[in-house]
């Protein structure tokens, strides 16, 4: 496991613009500007004004007013009230308006913050389906998740499932797993990065929770919207794909913290301080598969691939732990995800740095020294992941951990050089379980008019 991304946030800008609502109820949401077509922050949004209308106490104020006065100010005391009951409040947060477009060179949900609540799903085409049945179901579910990211409800969508919610940065992804391509008659068309990940010591893997011919991410703010997307698109399946299987995860809820934060995943640790960052010089680079890239794998232009690693934590173990001894095998200080080389949480790895004690202040086996880009020739990935609970397995331990999904424009140079060297000598290794892995290529973006997969399913 690596460091997981995720900025704590209530609105971002992106690909496109990015709206937020005004605070007036039904109204339009407001663009708030354009940024880097690359890359998302995450903003906080903030209601405008203070709440339309009387205060309790002022309310309570005027109703006892209009007790002492009688039959004189009655009527007009009364008609106050009431026009301030009627009157709409202005809403609590930004969380629920804030949008992230679906169209644009890169799909959505890669490089934009975590999101409160996710779902990954992988299907498998069911037997008779063809090039031209999953050309016909993209086309559908794309222009699904163009309205659900605008907040709209798709024609004829009777769920109500989201029915009082805004779009709350819906993202819907879609990838293709190796498998796909065999399917639909493509296999020449398979990308060579697409090729089956190595075998890794530290595996458990169970095959019927991994990979996959499709693949879907869906991330919302609100845990009705990503449901909400979940159940339309597999309506809309209908008979031309079969669930293989479904994981569910969660991250911290944007505004429960004062200031935007980095995540800390279910051990208690700040995880995703050295994410790269979208502003980096060569984050394109590493993230995804150039705009010019030829071959027969062309239609992948602008696109990434994603592992998906289902990640057990063995969290009765590690909180047994002493807090220094937790602290030695991450790196990093539980309490503020200072490096323990010194400084803040932003504060570079001093990887060379000894200890009081004569040691290094970062252990040999510690966690954020083994998954360095230094120590893996540069090797880099965008971890994005959610959280996990599933309850409880038969020993009473908690069945919990992380959906791990790593993002990067070659798994080969990337994940893998990464994984190897946690596998062999990572000392956060030994309480964790990889129990599933499943590999997809995510295609680039598409316009408005056009759907995911366009290039290869019409190319």
């Amino acid at each position: 496991m690596a460091e997981s991304s995720g900025k704590t946030k209530t609105q971002r800008t992106g690909k496109a613009d990015v709206k937020a609502d005004t605070g007036a109820k039904g109204g339009k949401p407001a663009k708030t500007g354009k940024a880097d077509t690359t890359a998302k922050t995450g903003k906080k949004a903030e209601s405008q004004g203070k709440p339309d209308g009387l205060s309790r106490r002022r309310l309570l104020g005027t109703a006892g007013a209009v007790g002492a006065g009688g039959l004189v100010v009655g009527g007009l005391g009364g008609a106050s009230v009431a026009e301030a009951v009627r009157k709409d409040p202005d809403p609590l947060s930004g969380v629920g308006s804030a949008t992230v477009p679906f169209h644009g060179d890169h799909q959505a949900g890669i490089a934009d913050p975590a999101q409160a609540h996710g779902h990954l799903v992988a299907f498998d085409l069911a037997p008779g389906a063809d090039r031209k049945a999953a050309a016909a179901l993209l086309r559908r579910w794309s222009a699904t998740a163009a309205e659900l990211a605008e907040g709209r409800a798709p024609k004829g969508d009777d769920t109500g499932i989201a029915l009082d919610a805004g779009p709350s940065s819906l993202t819907v992804t879609f990838g293709f797993g190796r498998t796909f391509f065999d399917r639909t008659g493509l296999a020449d068309r398979r990308p060579a990065a697409l090729e089956p990940l190595p075998a890794f010591t530290q595996d458990a893997l169970d095959p019927k929770r991994g990979d996959g011919d499709l693949w879907v991410q869906i991330g919302a703010d609100d845990a009705l919207v990503a449901f909400h997307a979940l159940r339309l698109l597999r309506k809309q399946a209908g008979d031309a794909v079969r669930p293989r299987w479904e994981m569910s995860g969660f991250n911290r809820t944007p505004g429960a913290t004062p200031r935007p934060m980095t995540q800390r995943n279910l051990m208690g640790q700040v995880d995703g301080t050295n994410n790269p960052k979208p502003t980096d010089p060569d984050f394109e680079e590493k993230i995804f598969v150039p705009r010019d890239h030829k071959g027969p794998d062309a239609w992948m232009a602008g696109g990434s691939y994603a592992v998906v690693r289902r990640i057990r934590m063995l969290l009765d173990t590690w909180d047994n732990l002493p807090l220094e001894r937790q602290e030695r095998v991450i790196g990093r200080r539980k309490s503020d995800g200072a490096p323990l080389s010194g400084g803040g949480e932003t504060t570079p790895v001093d990887l060379e740095k000894i200890g009081p004690d004569g040691g290094l202040a970062i252990a040999g086996d510690a966690h954020i020294r083994v998954a360095a880009p230094s120590a893996n020739r540069g090797a880099t990935m965008l971890r994005r992941a959610f959280s996990y609970h599933d309850g409880f397995r038969d020993d009473g331990a908690p069945d919990a951990g992380l959906l791990f999904v790593a993002w990067q424009a070659d798994p080969m140079k990337g994940f893998v050089p990464v994984q190897r060297k946690l596998d062999r000598g990572d000392g956060l290794s030994r309480f964790l379980r990889h129990e599933a892995s499943g590999l997809f290529a995510v295609p680039g973006g598409c316009a408005e008019g056009e759907y995911v997969g366009q290039r290869l399913l019409e190319g």
